[in-house]
């Protein structure tokens, strides 16, 4: 296999939903009796996780493809970066505009969700307990 097709095959295992740290995001909430609907698709951005009693709305950002670790590209740099870019400038976008629509919108890294789960679900409850 040529290296074109394997980073076709690697690209091709990326999901857009019901990642690693997702479902391991959402197995905690589950744990501590929060419940949410996934990938909602009403609300812009569909979010991973939302919680619409609470106007809550969550997305686990991957940091590679959220822009958090990464640090170019050698290979098709230039659309790499142009993507990397696009994908900050949507995100924030989506954050401000669900804002705007009265959302409590949170943001977590794939890194902070892996390195402390605890803290990231502490974090969901505090804002639900600010809510009620």
């Amino acid at each position: 296999m040529d290296r074109t097709e394997a980073i076709r095959k690697t690209m091709q295992g990326n999901t857009r939903s019901d990642t690693s740290i997702e479902i391991m995001f959402r197995k905690a909430l589950w744990r501590k009796n929060i419940r949410f609907r996934k990938n909602v698709k009403s609300i812009l951005g569909s979010p991973d996780v939302a919680i619409k009693k609470y106007r809550l709305v969550i997305f686990c950002d991957g940091d590679f493809w959220h822009g958090k670790s990464y640090h170019g590209v050698k290979s098709h740099e230039r659309f790499w970066n142009e993507k990397i870019k696009r994908n900050q400038e949507r995100d924030l976008e989506y954050t401000i505009r669900l804002r705007d629509e009265g959302w409590t919108v949170l943001r977590f890294w794939e890194s902070e969700i892996r390195d402390d789960l605890d803290g990231c679900v502490a974090t969901v409850i505090e804002t639900i307990r600010k809510q009620r």
